[in-house]
């Protein structure tokens, strides 16, 4: 149900004291239209008892009970005043009981039904059992109605609750998700400026040595600059394209079969890299594509692990070029099982020396533990360098 269907009916539905005013009014007219086809005298202090099993149910809903006791006692009082018409002087005991039925708690509703049961037995005289019957099984019809009105509208106030519940935890969902969606959008935001940034400082810096000591070598150096700076701006176009069209392809997301080309960036700013597939040399571009086996291997993975593992490549290479002072970064893809391993290894400074790059490994962390998996980073073999491990699920997408 939404937030303004409730104050609709609300406003649809005529406020209770209303209500009861016109019950009230109905049941009075009822009990007095016999008076006017009367022919002789009668009483006036049978208006008392005509009045009092009516005016009482103006408080039927807030006090029920007391309502009900009022009207009972107006029933007989109309008998032993006598000379009025004859007539059911029990309408509003019936609207009495309806209502205890209907608003009273459990003990109010025993207390109802035992009255009611003593006050017919009561008035019953020698030879009126039958109507006796059927009084009972009139005010049992009408108790039975009242327990029925409570039951429905407790199950139309459950409904009411679930269906709120239920737009609120949806609300809180979409609001995790909006969440979610803006962590995964920054961080792919860090690695993709971190990782360009770095490349362009890296070789913007190597610039004047290039000059003075490889000219020819110099407009190679400022073309991979502008390289990396269009990259990134693509990249990021595809985001904010993302955040504009929800519908839109997914095409910003990295793959691994990027791979070499993120290797060759990371070339072009001096530093060797090595890729390989469970132990198979990736060739360099422009050479010949990734082994055939390889490619059928990468296309099985999720498409998240396959975005992760890009990011958490993207990001140690990051983290050599900018921090470690390496010569030489090996990347290796590993299948063991039904999980990916992903290893890159440096021979620069190693973890305890390199500085910064802590926002951006703990980033490789939530990454691998988003799509399932867990990260490591810790000195590379021989105590030289540093290493990046990631181990994620390898399974295809189910």
């Amino acid at each position: 149900m939404s937030v303004l269907a409730r104050p609709l009916r609300a406003f649809r539905r005529p406020p209770d004291l209303a209500v009861d005013a016109a019950l009230a009014l109905a049941v009075l007219l009822a009990q007095l239209a016999p008076f006017t086809t009367m022919h002789g005298p009668w009483s006036a202090a049978l208006y008392a008892p005509v009045l009092g099993s009516s005016l009482p149910l103006l408080l039927r809903r807030r006090l029920p009970v007391t309502a009900m006791v009022a009207v009972l006692v107006s029933v007989p009082l109309y008998d032993l005043v006598g000379g009025g018409p004859s007539q059911p002087i029990w309408y509003g005991w019936l609207v009495a009981v309806y209502t205890v039925a209907d608003r009273s708690p459990h003990r109010d509703r025993l207390l109802a039904l035992a009255v009611t049961a003593a006050s017919t037995l009561l008035v019953v005289r020698p030879g009126s059992v039958d109507t006796a019957v059927r009084g009972a099984a009139i005010w049992l019809a009408a108790y039975a109605l009242g327990r029925a009105a409570a039951l429905r509208r407790q199950r139309a106030a459950d409904l009411e609750e679930r269906a709120v519940r239920l737009e609120r935890e949806r609300r809180l969902e979409a609001e995790r998700a909006a969440e979610r969606e803006r962590t995964r959008i920054a961080r792919d935001m860090h690695d993709v400026l971190a990782h360009a940034v770095s490349l362009m400082v890296v070789q913007a810096e190597s610039g004047p040595l290039v000059v003075r000591s490889d000219p020819d070598r110099a407009e190679a150096a400022f073309d991979a600059i502008a390289a990396s700076g269009r990259d990134a701006m693509g990249q990021l176009r595809r985001m904010l394209g993302l955040l504009k069209d929800d519908d839109g392809p997914r095409d910003a997301q990295p793959s691994l079969a990027r791979l070499p080309e993120l290797a060759g960036r990371v070339r072009e700013t001096g530093l060797p890299v090595s890729l390989s597939v469970d132990g198979v040399p990736l060739p360099e571009p422009p050479s010949a594509p990734a082994p055939a086996g390889a490619a059928a291997r990468l296309a099985t993975l999720r498409p998240d692990v396959d975005a992760a593992a890009y990011r958490i490549v993207q990001e140690a290479l990051t983290n050599a070029v900018k921090h470690a002072g390496a010569d030489r970064v090996d990347v290796a893809l590993a299948w063991e099982g039904d999980v990916l391993r992903v290893t890159v290894t440096d021979d620069g400074r190693g973890p305890g020396r390199a500085g910064g790059g802590g926002r951006g490994l703990v980033g490789v962390r939530e990454r691998a533990a988003a799509c399932g998996g867990d990260a490591s980073f810790g000195p590379a073999p021989g105590g030289r360098g540093a290493r990046v491990e990631a181990r994620l699920p390898a399974g295809a997408d189910t």
